[in-house]
């Protein structure tokens, strides 16, 4: 995979401002570029990670599992309710997806999507995420082998297909159409990645400055959008980790305890290391927020939370600190969906 490295951002000067369009090569070389040599923290939010971030985009083929019934299927269908076919919507189910090699396969799927996702901070950009340029051999290497296992996966599949399409042909009865099953389904399913250009073509400075630097400020816009998103969900995952984690160490509603999981304690720890790891640092409250919530959960057991092996002061001290944890986050959780409307500049 060829790693795409965006160019350096533009800003504008006198000189640039009395280019025409379409100029020479000479004439171009006077658009000055700003100063890659800034040091890293005193460039805003925006602008670190666009420097230090490369889009990526996840492509993932599947098997159609549903097919539409044909015009004829539809008017049977009808007819019993006395209705039009054209205002009735139905579908078949082609495979039975609680079969376990179908299952194996879904796993592969899920743990790829949900590797893109925790890797990466979105973009406002349906299917691309960013990833920080210093994680992308990692990330390339972790999804190299999830590619490889969904490949044996569906070549498991593959082996399952007569016993598929047999039980197929039990459950459709005379809606089967052995014509919707191709002899090897293993081609259907595929698993790729690509570093998609989000920086203004280089081209095009040469060819018409004005268009370029109104090409540099839209794709500047949408990296502070980015910021925000990242930011918001942040905060939202944050609120709904410490909300659990409160619930959890509440009473149910007979005065009983609730079942507590090791995981509600180790999905916080895990967030706040994807935090650190991803965060750009824009935003102070939610930085001093999540600073406060990893110091309260800092060297905390979960055995010392449970009901049956906890710690009654350490409890009590928990739920204490997490209660200002979620005061702390609501005004930065009701930002949200504020933030999530902005839209490009005309």
């Amino acid at each position: 995979m060829t790693l795409l490295i965006s160019p350096p951002r533009c800003r504008r000067t006198r000189a640039e401002e009395d280019l025409p369009d379409a100029e020479t090569d000479h004439g171009a070389a006077e658009v000055t570029v700003l100063d890659e040599e800034r040091d890293h923290h005193e460039r805003d939010p925006a602008d670190r990670l666009r420097q230090d971030a490369a889009a990526v985009r996840l492509h993932v083929s599947w098997p159609g599992l549903r097919r539409t019934l044909s015009a004829e299927q539809k008017d049977e269908a009808a007819s019993p309710f006395d209705a039009e076919s054209g205002s009735l919507s139905a579908s078949k189910k082609l495979l039975d997806t609680k079969h376990p090699a179908l299952r194996a396969a879904a796993k592969v799927r899920h743990a790829a999507g949900s590797h893109w996702k925790s890797a990466s901070l979105p973009y406002p950009e349906p299917g691309v995420r960013l990833l920080p340029r210093t994680d992308l051999p990692a990330f390339e290497r972790r999804m190299g082998e999830l590619q490889a296992e969904l490949a044996d996966a569906a070549a498991e599949v593959d082996r399952q297909r007569d016993e598929l399409v047999s039980r197929a042909h039990r459950r459709l009865g005379d809606l089967f159409d052995p014509a919707d099953y191709p002899p090897s389904l293993a081609p259907l399913f595929g698993l790729s990645w690509d570093l998609p250009a989000v920086e203004p073509p280089d081209y095009l400075r040469r060819l018409s400055p004005r268009l370029y630097r109104q090409e540099c400020d839209r794709v500047r816009h949408r990296f502070e959008q980015a910021v925000q998103l990242a930011e918001s969900a942040f905060a939202q995952e944050l609120a709904s980790l410490v909300e659990h984690l409160r619930e959890r160490l509440t009473g149910g509603e007979n005065g009983g305890p609730r079942v507590f999981r090791d995981s509600a304690v180790e999905n916080l720890t895990e967030f706040f290391a994807r935090f650190r790891r991803l965060s750009v640092g824009g935003n102070e409250e939610l930085n001093a927020v999540v600073a406060e919530a990893e110091g309260l959960m800092r060297g905390v057991d979960p055995a010392d939370l449970r009901a049956s092996t906890g710690v009654g002061w350490l409890q009590d001290r928990v739920r204490e600190g997490l209660s200002g944890v979620a005061e702390a986050l609501d005004p930065l959780v009701a930002d949200a969906p504020r933030r999530r409307v902005l839209r490009n500049p005309r």
